[in-house]
C-alpha cells in the first residue's frame, strides 16, 4: 500500500488551488451565499475547465487519487458545490449522486440544475426527481429537501465511494481549520507573550494536530481500499466518515476555543469553514448514525488494517 497521492493527482490539486484562487478565493463563498443561485454557474465556470468533470474516479485509481485531491482543495476553501456527489456519479445518466439516510431527505445540492440520483446503505436507488428551496439556516443554507421517485434495488456498492469522498471534503476543511488556528496563536500575544508559547495553548494544538494527521493518513488508505478489496470498501469507507466526524470535532472546537469571539464572524474564514462543514458532518449521516452503521457493516464483514485500532466506533464496540 502506497500512502503517497500519485504526481498527476498531487499536480491536478495544485492546478485546481491557482484556479480557485483566481476566481476569488475565500470571498467565493460568501458571494455564493449572498446568492445562491448563481453558484452552479460560478463552480462550474472554474472546475469544468480543467477537465474535473471528466474523471472516473470508480474506474481508475489514479483518476480516483485526482477526485480526492480535488474535493481536498473544494473543502480548504469550503467551496459551495455539492463536488464529491458529482465526482461520485455510478452511470452517465446521471451527474450527482447523494447518500440519503433516514427521512426527511436532505442534501446540500439547492440550485444545482444537474441529474441527481439518491443511493441508501441498504442497497436502493432512486432517482431525484425534485429540489426544494434551501433552508436559508446558518448551518444548512444550501440545504435543500428531496423528492425522489421510486426505489429501485442496486446490485452494485455505489455508496463508499462518495462517502470517501465527501470525508476528503472535510479533510479539507479541517487542514484549513488547523492552519488558521496555528497563524492566530503565532501571530497574537496576551501578558506580553504568543498565544502559541502558553503551555494549555500547546496542548490543544497537539491534540488538534495529530487528530488531523490520523485522519490524512486513513484518508489515503482508504483510497487503496477502494480499489484493492471491494469487500471491505463500505466498512473502510464508514471508518473513515467516523474517523473524519471525530477528527473535525476536535480540530474545530479547538480552532473556535482558542480564536473566541472571531471566530464566529463573517469577517473570519473559520466561520465560513465551520458552517459550511455542518452539512458534511450532519448528511447523510451523523455521528451517532454513522458510528451505529459502522458497528453493524463490522458484525457482516469484520475491519481490519489501519482503521481497526482506531475508529470511535470500533473503540465502542
Amino acid at each position: 500500500m502506497n500512502l503517497e497521492l500519485s504526481p498527476e493527482a498531487a499536480e491536478l490539486g495544485r492546478v485546481v488551488r491557482s484556479a480557485i484562487d483566481a476566481a476569488g478565493g475565500d470571498q467565493l463563498v460568501q458571494d455564493v451565499e449572498a446568492a445562491p443561485a448563481s453558484r452552479h454557474d460560478r463552480v462550474d465556470r472554474v472546475l469544468a475547465p480543467l477537465g474535473v468533470w471528466e474523471l472516473r474516479p470508480a474506474d481508475d485509481a489514479v483518476e480516483l487519487e485526482a477526485a480526492a485531491e480535488t474535493c481536498r482543495v473544494a473543502g480548504w476553501f469550503a467551496l459551495p458545490y455539492p463536488v464529491a456527489e458529482r465526482l461520485a456519479r455510478a452511470d452517465d445518466d446521471h451527474e450527482l449522486l447523494i447518500v440519503v439516510g433516514g427521512q426527511p431527505f436532505r442534501a446540500p445540492v439547492a440550485d444545482i440544475p444537474l441529474r441527481m440520483e439518491a443511493a441508501t446503505l441498504d442497497g436502493r436507488r432512486a432517482d431525484v426527481v425534485g429540489v426544494g428551496q434551501p433552508l436559508g439556516t446558518k448551518l444548512g443554507s444550501l440545504v435543500s429537501g428531496l423528492e425522489l421517485g421510486p426505489w429501485r434495488a442496486s446490485t452494485d456498492d455505489v455508496v463508499a465511494l462518495p462517502l470517501v469522498l465527501s470525508s476528503w471534503t472535510l479533510l479539507g476543511m479541517t487542514e484549513r481549520a488547523l492552519e488558521l488556528v496555528r497563524r492566530h496563536v503565532l501571530e497574537r500575544q496576551q501578558f506580553e507573550r504568543r498565544l502559541a508559547d502558553f503551555q494549555g495553548v500547546q496542548f490543544q494544538l497537539t491534540d488538534a494536530s495529530v487528530a488531523v494527521q490520523g485522519l490524512q493518513e486513513l484518508s489515503r488508505y482508504a483510497l487503496w481500499s477502494l480499489h484493492t478489496d471491494a469487500a471491505a470498501a463500505r466498512v473502510d469507507a464508514l471508518a473513515l466518515r467516523a474517523t473524519a466526524l471525530e477528527a473535525s470535532s476536535i480540530v474545530f472546537r479547538i480552532a473556535h476555543q482558542l480564536h473566541g469571539a472571531i471566530g464566529f464572524c463573517d469577517e473570519h474564514m473559520l466561520s465560513w469553514l465551520s458552517r459550511h462543514s455542518q452539512p458534511l458532518r450532519r448528511l447523510p449521516l451523523n455521528a451517532s448514525e454513522t458510528d451505529a452503521a459502522l458497528l453493524a457493516g463490522i458484525e457482516d464483514h469484520g475491519l481490519t488494517g489501519l482503521f481497526a485500532p482506531s475508529s470511535a466506533a470500533y473503540r465502542t464496540a
